[in-house]
């Protein structure tokens, strides 16, 4: 426990300046978190984070990730484009390794790139592209981990009722209401503190969109660390595992509340 406290209070302190500063820094970071959480990806499900058909995953999260025109460099090609030509090579990836790579090796790893890079991408997004950026990355960053504890220690206190034992099986329906009580009262303050940012309707609608959506990733990376029998998608974080196991939640929440309007 004081391993994991330790290195929380030092990456979280680490982490939450480059928020702030933004920019350049906090991309690369989240850059740098996209590339070693699909490796982490890639090692569990396809066992090799660095053939041929990995790196092609790679490459299509780099696609997603990098804020390419921020950057000064104008890619003219539609995201489908871009989506299908990935998709058309590992594809051709399969016919080129005689089935060695196998059409399911191709689908598992093309649909982690999208799962993890769509997820960074939009921190970025929220961050540095729309106004306000700061106070709706502060706020979503603030929900999901009020979300987190507030599930932790209400589960803990009063939680009787399994929420999804055959996933995980410490989960309690009483954890998650109360992570997501918490997450709207995180909500509400920050209507309390900025009124010209959002009203109280849409504080209580962001607080249950970032728990409820929160939630369900914490359960889709237990899902598939179930199958593949691990226990941390990885060991960057002493205490804490891999970068997945901590942004499980980011990775779900930044994308919906982008694309549903709930920041702008």
């Amino acid at each position: 426990m004081k391993q994991r406290i330790m290195t929380g209070v030092i990456a979280g302190s680490f982490f939450a300046v480059l928020v702030y500063i933004g920019s350049l820094p906090y991309e690369g970071l989240l850059i740098a978190l996209a590339l070693i959480g699909f490796y982490e990806y890639a090692r569990m499900l396809h066992k090799q984070p660095f053939d041929l058909i990995a790196l092609f995953g790679y490459g299509l999260v780099l696609m997603l990730t990098v804020p390419w025109s921020r950057w000064g460099i104008e890619i003219n090609w539609s995201p489908d484009v871009i989506l299908w030509l990935f998709m058309f090579i590992a594809l051709s990836i399969t016919v080129i390794s005689k089935n060695r790579i196998t059409i399911q090796n191709a689908a598992v790893l093309w649909f982690g790139a999208l799962y993890v890079g769509f997820g960074f991408k939009y921190m970025i997004v929220i961050r540095n592209e729309i106004e306000h950026g700061l106070f709706w990355t502060i706020l979503l960053f603030a929900a999901v981990w009020a979300s987190d504890i507030g599930a932790y220690f209400v589960g803990r206190a009063i939680g009787k009722h399994k929420l999804w034992p055959a996933i995980s099986p410490n989960k309690t329906i009483e954890g998650a209401v109360g992570g997501v009580l918490v997450s709207i009262i995180v909500c509400l303050i920050g209507a309390f503190v900025s009124p010209d940012m959002m009203s109280i309707t849409q504080a209580v609608t962001l607080g249950l969109t970032v728990s409820l959506a929160g939630q369900m990733g914490d359960l889709i990376q237990s899902a598939y660390k179930r199958v593949q029998g691990v226990k941390d998608s990885g060991s960057l974080l002493p205490g804490h595992g891999g970068v997945l196991d901590r942004c499980d939640s980011w990775l779900v929440v930044f994308p919906l509340a982008y694309f549903i309007g709930v920041v702008y």
